[in-house]
């Protein structure tokens, strides 16, 4: 009987969400208030039950709203900027990562393989199973596919396919022996010879590994050798599939010191990566935003809400920003 009220109760709550929504167009800050608070599965209720309630999907309505705003001087209230978050922000784990992977891949010659990477490396294998089911019911594509098909080719290309394969056959549980057995054949190829990396080796064990064994591995890298893997990367001599690779490494070994510092890049201005912020933002909110706010706070000095607030113009965009910073982290369910 309890689950039923809860259960009543949060549909007559995210009705009066909707309704409030609706209402709000040339009123953005009731938008922005009513749905960055939100969690995952409240964004969800609300979405259902404006289809619902108005026949539209919540996100459709979002993006009209963007057209709208670039054609009428604003009139909807929503900038495209803000029109652009909030309908990420509205979408599902799955379909959200197969739209960025798609507008990834759209960038043609300069494809964002950072982004690509970030899915790949930080999702697990069963979401990533989703969201390869949401690119294709979306975009009538198989994403695997599409990254072998980049052209130019790219040492990232060779890498993400190598990362694709690990999600499909690895051992549940993480193995000591097998990650000082990576770790040894990694120093052994890379920087304990001369010359290159021997990328054979580093793809193949890329592929055959899950990412939490991939993570030991490095750890186990550093306890061996006394130094982080990437180190090793910095070699003048090497090339683009090595600095390719310390992209990588980075992202698997240490995820919330690589998003802090993706973020101070985006908010500073100074990385070509222009969907960077918006995207871990709203990607990392549910996950570990908490923890990459510790690492930001501590690397430069300052609190993210406040690094936001003082380089992003004024406006819509930064207050949901900053409403997206400081929610508490929660599960993703």
């Amino acid at each position: 009987m309890a689950t039923k009220n809860q259960t009543s109760s949060s549909h007559g709550s995210s009705e009066s969400d909707c309704k409030e929504i609706h209402d709000s167009w040339g009123r953005l800050n009731h938008i922005v208030q009513a749905l960055a608070s939100k969690n995952q599965l409240e964004r969800l209720q609300i979405r259902e039950t404006y289809m619902e309630i108005y026949g539209e999907d919540l996100i459709s309505h979002l993006q009209k709203a963007q057209i709208t705003s670039q054609s009428q001087s604003y009139e909807s209230g929503l900038s495209p900027k803000m029109s652009a978050a909030l309908s990420m922000w509205m979408l599902g784990p799955h379909e959200r990562d197969a739209v960025v992977a798609r507008d990834a891949l759209d960038q043609q010659s300069d494809v964002n393989y950072k982004s690509l990477v970030e899915i790949f490396v930080g999702r697990k294998s069963s979401h990533v199973l989703l969201i390869k089911q949401a690119y294709q019911t979306r975009f009538r594509r198989q994403l695997d596919q599409d990254i072998v098909n980049i052209e130019p080719p790219h040492p990232f290309q060779r890498i993400l396919v190598a990362l694709a394969a690990s999600h499909y056959a690895h051992q549940a549980d993480v193995s000591q022996h097998i990650a000082k057995c990576d770790a040894r054949r990694l120093y052994q190829t890379g920087e304990g010879r001369s010359g290159a990396i021997d990328e054979t080796v580093v793809l193949e064990v890329l592929s055959k590994r899950s990412i939490p064994q991939l993570k030991l591995t490095f750890s186990c890298y550093k306890r061996i050798y006394g130094h982080d893997y990437t180190k090793s990367l910095k070699n003048e001599n090497y090339g683009e599939f090595e600095d390719a690779l310390k992209t990588v490494v980075k992202c698997i070994y240490n995820p919330p010191k690589h998003y802090a510092k993706t973020l101070y890049a985006s908010i500073k201005g100074t990385t070509t990566d222009k969907g960077a912020l918006l995207r871990v933002m709203v990607n990392r909110a549910e996950v570990d935003m908490d923890e990459i706010q510790k690492v930001f706070k501590k690397k430069y000095g300052m609190e993210l809400r406040d690094a936001i607030f003082e380089n992003i113009p004024s406006g819509d965009y930064r207050d949901f920003l900053i409403s997206i910073a400081t929610k508490t982290a929660t599960d993703i369910s």
